[in-house]
């Protein structure tokens, strides 16, 4: 009878342990690694399936296919997880999917990207020192999705990787034990009332800001920023003072900015920050009518 029972136990444990890896794609987590330029980024040709949600990663990090030769136009894409879209969004849902499916679609003949360069918890900051690592790719436009937590939170360098449960550099090696890992740091979180996404406050506005001014300018490349609000603004209708002052920041600057409250309700959000897929949507439709005008322009089209 014992063994029957060591049997039955032993069995429901390995149904389980397959189930959460293959139906929820646990021990299938995004690996992240550190950078001494600009903190953490995720570990290169990545491709994961978690929580029924594709998550590819290329040879640079981002969230995109694979660079090709034949790519006539790339428009980079900076920003956080808002950008990101995490693991809750399928490769094909996140706003720089959408914008190149359009673009593609629209412009059949040439090839055009959109590159998702973000990770959690970036600023501006983070984004330029990645290009600065990096290169520009060559690219024809940049745009930033920022929010108004970004205009004070600088790089610390603080160790993340490996210790906040958002960015392990390995695999579990048992989804139950990931699952359970992920269970108490989520109650523990609570009992601290730690929040999703951290910021790291300075007195500073966030010198990424000019730096990618000042790069685009000296380049002759077109520049946009898109204004995410977070949940409590657009139940507001207006940003608070940091956001007024990212506002203000494009107005000096000639930076042509996408103002999220016109565009972004209550409906778009996934909690108080993160766009579900609707928003992702809507943030993607915000972002290609501007993106559009200038490859009607010429401005862009001196790569085609």
């Amino acid at each position: 009878m014992e063994n029957r029972k060591l049997a039955l136990i032993t069995g429901l444990i390995i149904i389980l342990e397959i189930c959460l890896q293959y139906r929820w794609g646990f021990c299938d987590v995004v690996l992240m690694r550190e950078s001494d330029r600009f903190e953490y980024i995720a570990q290169p040709n990545q491709s994961r399936f978690r929580f029924g949600k594709r998550i590819r990663y290329n040879e640079y990090s981002m969230r995109s296919d694979r660079l090709l030769p034949s790519d006539n136009i790339r428009i980079l894409g900076f920003g956080d997880s808002v950008l990101n879209g995490g693991m809750k969004t399928d490769q094909d849902s996140i706003a720089t999917s959408i914008i190149e499916r359009v673009l593609d679609r629209q412009y059949s003949e040439h090839s055009i990207r959109c590159l998702n360069i973000s990770c959690e918890n970036w600023s501006p900051d983070n984004c330029f020192a990645y290009m600065e690592e990096y290169g520009d790719f060559d690219a024809s436009m940049i745009f930033l999705v920022v929010s108004s937590h970004n205009v004070y939170d600088s790089m610390d360098f603080r160790k993340t990787v490996d210790v906040h449960p958002n960015f392990p550099s390995k695999q579990s090696l048992s989804a139950i034990y990931e699952m359970g890992e992920h269970l108490v740091s989520r109650i523990f979180a609570k009992k601290r009332n730690v929040p999703h996404h951290t910021v790291n406050n300075s007195n500073t506005f966030n010198p990424g800001f000019q730096s990618f001014h000042l790069y685009t300018q000296k380049k002759d490349i077109p520049l946009l920023i898109y204004l995410h609000p977070d949940r409590e603004e657009v139940i507001n209708g207006r940003y608070d003072a940091r956001g007024e002052e990212i506002i203000q920041f494009c107005r000096d600057n000639g930076i042509l900015l996408i103002d999220g409250l016109k565009y972004e309700d209550i409906s778009c959000y996934e909690d108080t920050i993160h766009l579900n897929d609707r928003g992702q949507r809507i943030m993607a439709n915000a972002l290609l009518p501007e993106i559009k005008k200038l490859l009607e322009m010429g401005v862009l089209k001196k790569n085609l």
